[in-house]
């Protein structure tokens, strides 16, 4: 079996209502691919579905055996007088030593001296840092991440955007993201899904911001396409071409050789 996860002919009924409806899905070793979707449209219950946590109503999933999925929620709701530190969360719920929770820190670009305050504390994209280190102590095969970047500001959504493609280099983990921005994705998605229900469209995002699908559902935002977030930023590009009031870092999308 060549891909981690593979759905055909997913439909998913929840209190009645059909969420998802024949959505063929697949991802492969190493592969980065974002899901596009307005509110309402079944992106976080694909990913609840392709983990195996909400049971199909038709079609079949397909896991690779053992799969290891390393989770990042959209948000944590806990109560800030919680005593919970950073490092006691990090070993929930398997214990981890004090050498592998700092290399998880670390590696997510926080300072080990956040290890001792308390979860409650931290500002929004350090908890979401966090919980991206907590996802990795399973070394995982797959990262899913459920709008882990809803909240940050546009400079913590490319930062974190940029750490992702890190640590997709650095591991070899598949990445599944869902992304609450419809106009604006990591330039290292090998694919975009877009999703109303139904898969609307998928490709390259250079392909996906020029589909008739795509416009008839986002619109034209950024001028009729897709932004991108690039790792390396071209610094001697001329500015005059970038749009004042979208992102502070997009770039018109490209293709990667």
């Amino acid at each position: 079996m060549t891909a981690l996860i593979e759905a055909h002919g997913l439909t998913v009924r929840l209190g009645g209502h059909e969420v998802l409806s024949g959505v063929d899905f697949h991802i492969a070793p190493g592969e980065i691919v974002t899901v596009l979707g307005p509110n309402g449209s079944g992106k976080s219950t694909l990913l609840r579905a392709l983990m195996g946590i909400v049971a199909p109503s038709s079609g079949q999933i397909t896991r690779a055996p053992g799969l290891r999925i390393g989770y990042v929620p959209q948000k944590l709701a806990i109560d800030r007088n919680l005593p919970l530190t950073v490092r006691r969360f990090l070993s929930l719920p398997r214990r981890v030593s004090d050498a592998q929770a700092m290399a998880a820190l670390d590696r997510t670009g926080l300072p080990q001296a956040l290890a001792g305050r308390q979860l409650g504390a931290l500002s929004g994209g350090q908890l979401q840092r966090v919980l991206l280190a907590r996802a990795l102590l399973g070394n995982p095969q797959i990262l899913v991440l459920d709008e882990a970047t809803q909240g940050l500001d546009q400079p913590g959504e490319a930062a974190f955007y940029r750490l992702i493609e890190d640590i997709r280099a650095e591991t070899g983990a598949a990445v599944l993201m869902v992304s609450h921005d419809l106009h604006v994705v990591m330039a290292a998605s090998d694919r975009v899904v877009c999703l109303n229900g139904h898969v609307c469209c998928e490709g390259t995002p250079r392909v996906v911001s020029t589909a008739p699908e795509y416009r008839a559902l986002f619109g034209l935002g950024t001028q009729g396409a897709l932004a991108l977030y690039r790792h390396e930023h071209d610094h001697g590009h001329d500015h005059a071409h970038d749009h004042p009031h979208d992102h502070s870092h997009p770039h018109e999308p490209h293709h990667h050789a």
